[in-house]
């Protein structure tokens, strides 16, 4: 037995693990559904924590889930780290500039290193980045909110669409279809291409419009290799001194995509998607009103969707979580 078990440490770091652990909430299933670093100032969104260090952010991607932009009570064990490790993974595919600094917890400020363990496989140290307010949607697939909209008036942002599409069905070419950013607790508001460029500007809109379909369409070709039908996507970009783009933020996850296997797909229905839809076709299915509070996840549904999460995360990485 001997050497199994590490020596017992003085009870001064036993009493220093217990006041870090305390700044971090996690739920009875050990989602992390809350990062506190004290020493640093924080903004929370949906899923992540982000604190300012000065001249860089750190970006804790906890495990909490929203649904109908309701963030709920649950939390999902490991989904952090998935959707962390797959916006590595793409930014390394793209090898676009981008915000990244550095993943490596043992590279991080001195600040950072007592809750190492906490951030590790779940947060990137990032440059900070003058953002664009504007949501960049690429949609290579009639679904959702565009089929809904395209069923009533036969356009997708006020863009009108030829006749004969059904739902699911592959889009003639990729669309850009752009969103506002909305506050926690509301709705993007879908709009057009005209507007986008009201609110940032002629050359940045088309800057943000092509970068957005070259980047869905070369991970599309990517993902459809491995099986994967990426249907729709969101991106997120920020604007260096010079006017050119930066990528930032989540980078096609089942957070901000449509992933849908392509042995399912077929044209009129949606497949099982590799994504929180899940998690929302629970709630409807127990009538949850899409307003806040939401409701408990049983675990079942819980370890369903973080199978789902690691599913999408292995097959479109080819690594092992």
């Amino acid at each position: 037995m001997r050497g199994r078990f590490p020596r017992k440490p003085p009870v001064q770091s036993y009493a220093k693990y217990a006041i870090i652990h305390t700044t971090m909430k996690y739920d009875k299933n050990q989602a992390l559904l809350e990062c506190q670093i004290p020493e640093l100032p924080r903004k929370s969104g949906k899923v992540r924590d982000v604190f300012d260090l000065g001249d860089s952010l750190l970006m804790v991607v906890t495990d909490r889930i929203s649904a109908f932009d309701v963030i709920l009570p649950s939390g999902v064990p490991g989904k952090g780290k998935v959707l962390n490790l797959l916006s590595l993974f793409w930014l390394e595919f793209f090898g676009v500039n981008n915000h990244l600094i550095t993943a490596d917890v043992e590279k991080y400020p001195a600040v950072l290193r007592p809750y190492a363990e906490h951030l590790r496989g779940r947060s990137m140290l990032v440059r900070k980045v003058k953002m664009v307010e504007v949501e960049c949607i690429a949609r290579g697939y009639l679904t959702g909110s565009g089929w809904k909209e395209y069923q009533k008036s036969g356009t997708v942002n006020g863009e009108r669409l030829r006749a004969g599409y059904q739902n699911a069905s592959k889009l003639d070419e990729v669309l850009f279809t752009p969103t506002t950013k909305a506050a926690i607790g509301d709705h993007d508001e879908a709009i057009s291409f005209a507007r986008t460029a009201e609110l940032v500007g002629a050359e940045t809109a088309a800057k943000l419009r092509d970068a957005t379909v070259a980047l869905y369409s070369k991970a599309a070709d990517y993902a459809a290799e491995r099986g994967i039908i990426i249907a729709d996507t969101k991106f997120e970009f920020g604007i260096e001194p010079d006017g050119s783009l930066i990528l930032a933020d989540e980078v096609l996850t089942p957070d901000s995509s449509r992933f849908w296997p392509k042995a399912s797909y077929k044209v009129g229905s949606n497949p099982p998607s590799l994504d929180k839809q899940y998690v929302r076709d629970w709630l409807d299915s127990i009538h949850f009103n899409h307003q806040p509070p939401g409701p408990e996840l049983p675990d079942d549904v819980v370890a369903k969707t973080r199978e789902i999460y690691i599913k999408a995360y292995e097959d479109l990485s080819g690594r092992r979580l």
